[in-house]
């Protein structure tokens, strides 16, 4: 028997507790000197995690070859710790074993998913030094690194001095537009690389799709999905995927509907869960609970982040019933410590009006983040217990834990749902002065509604045209409501002329509606009238409700 299929019987037979029996093994035995066995030793402690003992018998070994660094140094990378792994590949440098392009690529990677751009550099820097920079592996790998940290200018400049590109290395630079979100550079290199010849695998197209993530790219989206059609890759499960996915960030539900129920596997895991979060984030919350339901049916097992898009889903439809299912489900799975899962737990009881389970549920998390004391300040805020919000907001920076933008957002609603004008302007005051966090047009809406529920009607208008063109309709909004509220229809007419500029033909309309209650408590009936009939038209005579609260 060859000693690779001794090693692979080996490591078959011995499971993770094993480890050690392992080690002894083979350092006792011959096996220890063949550089092979060492190699993929060291490969199998890292896929462990067990870098003490990779690491032990990486300084033992007499002959180190370049495998032998890689998969140490690869090691180090993979579990980001890169000062270990950069002081491996300093002592490589002065060795008699210099690094080849998957040295590269390692630290390269390694230094990407821990966002070291400094460090990235200093790689790219080496490799070009060692004459690498240019080869395809190493290549590929810094553009890849360079997208994912976000650095795309860096990427394409090396994309483009690599000569005759091969298809993955395209596909390496349009995921990093579409992880960018630049989806007009992405569809841009996409028609060059046609035109060069370049033949499309499915891959690229998963690319192009990423990059697809507003509404108001459904053209574009289609014009994706058609080119898929066109070359016969919509039969891949792959790009089916990606398809439901890229359709569901555009709202377009219907689209993704039709795309996963043509995937040859009719329960997917992953283009279940695409669908499910679309139709949460369209508001299709039912639709997301019974797809969840059949996924579970089916034996395949979702992840936490799922789990956690469901449970939103519970609590925006305030099922506390299907919430409390989900909540067993996830006790079963063993998922109730996930930081994302026990948030969305505490959340979805707080928003069912079950807000004891919420807190016995914040009381049992063992390491409290930023993300579990979010939820718990907004269930409070939400139920009317402004103090007992702001005491869990002190507590969270006793601990050091450092706010952010979410933590506001639950804060000044906590003001808005108790009529805490003087609280929540100094908090909106507090997060960028004292945190550094940019208010957004979440804050700017709580604060113009603080203001105008407090009947400040005049000094929440100059607040918000202080603000950074162009303006949210959400603001203008807010602000059109409290006019509602305290009858100013001089204000609002104002208000509404700024969304009649700026806004699309069916949400002028929802805002007609406002701006007709105002006039209909002031009597001017001619003009509701005339508000009113041009609303039923652009609804098929049918007026839109409409709620900010």
């Amino acid at each position: 028997m060859s000693s690779q299929s001794q090693l692979r019987l080996i490591i078959n037979e011995f499971s993770k507790k094993f480890q050690t029996k392992l080690h002894s093994f083979v350092t006792k035995s011959q096996l220890a000197r063949d550089p092979y066995f060492a190699t993929q030793l060291v490969r199998y402690y890292s896929l462990n995690d067990d870098l003490i003992s990779a690491r032990k018998l990486f300084d033992v070994f007499p002959e180190r070859s370049v495998f032998l660094w890689n998969s140490v140094i690869r090691a180090y990378a993979k579990s980001h710790h890169l000062g270990p792994a950069s002081s491996l590949f300093s002592q490589m440098l002065s060795s008699d074993t210099k690094p080849d392009s998957f040295t590269y690529a390692c630290l390269a990677r390694g230094c990407s998913e821990s966002f070291d751009t400094e460090g990235l550099r200093c790689i790219h820097g080496n490799a070009i030094v060692s004459g690498l920079g240019f080869d395809r592996v190493c290549g590929s790998t810094l553009v890849k690194a360079y997208s994912k940290a976000g650095l795309t200018f860096e990427a394409s400049k090396l994309f483009y001095s690599i000569p005759e590109p091969d298809v993955p290395l395209w596909n390496a630079m349009l995921s990093g537009y579409g992880s960018c979100g630049y989806w007009e550079e992405g569809i841009s290199m996409f028609n060059i690389m046609l035109r060069q010849g370049n033949r499309p695998d499915c891959y690229t197209m998963v690319a192009l799709m990423t990059g697809v993530i507003d509404p108001g790219l459904t053209l574009v989206a289609r014009s994706v999905h058609g080119f898929c059609l066109k070359v016969g890759l919509d039969s891949q499960s792959y790009v089916g995927c990606a398809l439901v996915s890229m359709y569901s960030r555009c709202k377009c539900i219907a689209s993704a509907c039709g795309v996963f129920s043509g995937i040859s596997e009719p329960i997917d895991l992953v283009a279940c869960s695409s669908l499910i979060n679309g139709y949460s984030k369209c508001g299709y919350h039912k639709e997301a609970l019974c797809l969840f339901n059949e996924l579970r049916m089916s034996g395949k097992k979702p992840d936490s982040v799922l789990v956690a898009i469901v449970l939103g889903s519970c609590a925006e439809l305030s099922n506390s019933l299907y919430g409390q299912e989900v909540h067993s489900y996830v006790i079963r799975q063993g998922l109730e410590l996930d930081i994302k899962v026990s948030s969305a737990l505490i959340d979805m009881y707080s928003k069912c009006g079950v807000l004891d389970s919420a807190m016995t549920l914040f009381a049992k998390v063992p390491e409290k983040s930023v993300v579990s004391f979010n939820s718990v300040i907004l269930g409070l805020g939400l139920h009317g217990f402004a103090s007992s919000a702001f005491e869990k907001f002190n507590e969270m920076l006793e601990m050091g834990l450092k706010p952010d933008e979410v933590t506001f957002s639950a804060l000044l609603c906590t003001c808005c749902h108790s009529g805490l004008l003087r609280e929540g302007q100094e908090m909106f005051m507090r997060m960028k002065r004292e945190f550094g966090v940019e208010p957004r047009t979440e804050h700017q809406v709580y604060i113009v509604k603080l203001m105008g529920m407090a009947g400040k009607l005049e000094e929440a208008f100059e607040f918000v045209m202080s603000l950074r063109r162009p303006i949210d309709s959400g603001i203008w909004g807010a602000l059109l409501s409290c006019c509602e509220v305290h009858e100013d229809a001089h204000l609002a007419e104002v208000v509404a002329e700024k969304i009649r500029d700026n806004e699309e033909e069916e949400r002028r309309s929802v805002y007609n509606v406002m701006l007709s209650n105002v006039y209909a408590r002031y009597g001017k009936w001619d003009e509701v009238e005339m508000l009113r009939d041009g609303v039923s038209e652009t609804f098929g005579g049918k007026l839109p409700g409409i709620s900010w609260v």
